[in-house]
């Protein structure tokens, strides 16, 4: 009798494929299936007051030398800020330093030299007030105005429609176990997101052209904010009612 080694080879590969086969049964028969899930969102948006508002202006000078140029600028938004933070309530910052030569034809060369200032208040009245006097008085040119919410506002109003947007979260996902025939469900992972927050800017710029002294005070209008929390997640759907 002789023995076949290419025979026996083949029946162990065929007892360890049978093997193998019987092991992966038996692991899916002892691991429990992944259970069943939906994708739910939500969300809840409120239009809040605008509280706050911005102001941006600046001083802009042109001479054929760029030292005078700039001391008369700097003169300007020295006595601008000193007017500013004489008015309570009101922040103000300065920003956008720049000077550069201009060369126009059949013109003689000239510098311009720039510089802003940004204030923001929570008194509308107060700030518009301002503003007039600095154009008026102090030769500042508006740039632009903006409003936004303020973050102590913003938080507040995050957190109540974060319950909001939760709640409606949890009546889709009932609605979505109810439509699928599941008696019951549990929260997978969930995520909260606010809505961007963009910083204030400019909305829109003037024509270069300063206000009389005696003109009144712009006319302004804060409007409103919508502000919106969304909540996305997977209800993880159950047989068995807990």
């Amino acid at each position: 009798m002789t023995f076949d080694k290419s025979a026996f080879a083949g029946a162990i590969v065929a007892t360890l494929g049978s093997m193998a086969f019987s092991l992966a049964a038996y692991a899916q028969i002892l691991l429990p299936a992944e259970p069943p899930s939906v994708t739910v969102t939500a969300s809840a948006t409120a239009s809040v007051a605008n509280d706050r508002m911005h102001a941006w202006l600046r001083t802009e000078i042109d001479n054929s030398d760029p030292a005078k140029a700039a001391s008369e600028v700097n003169t300007r938004i020295a006595k601008a800020l000193a007017r500013a933070k004489g008015v309570p309530g009101i922040e103000v910052t300065t920003s956008g330093y720049s000077s550069f030569q201009i060369i126009e034809k059949n013109q003689p060369p000239r510098w311009r030299v720039t510089q802003s200032l940004f204030l923001e208040a929570s008194d509308f009245a107060t700030l518009a007030a301002l503003v007039s006097r600095l154009q008026g008085e102090d030769g500042l040119l508006l740039s632009g105005l903006s409003f936004s919410v303020s973050e102590a506002t913003r938080r507040k109003t995050e957190d109540s429609l974060t319950q909001q947007a939760i709640k409606a979260w949890q009546a889709r996902a009932q609605n979505a176990a109810d439509g699928l025939n599941f008696p019951a469900w549990r929260v997978g992972k969930v995520t909260i997101q606010t809505g961007d927050h963009m910083p204030p800017r400019p909305l829109q710029r003037s024509t270069g052209v300063a206000y009389a002294a005696s003109a009144a005070p712009i006319a302004v209008e804060g409007g409103n904010s919508d502000i919106t929390v969304n909540v996305s997640g997977d209800a993880i759907l159950e047989t068995l009612r807990r």
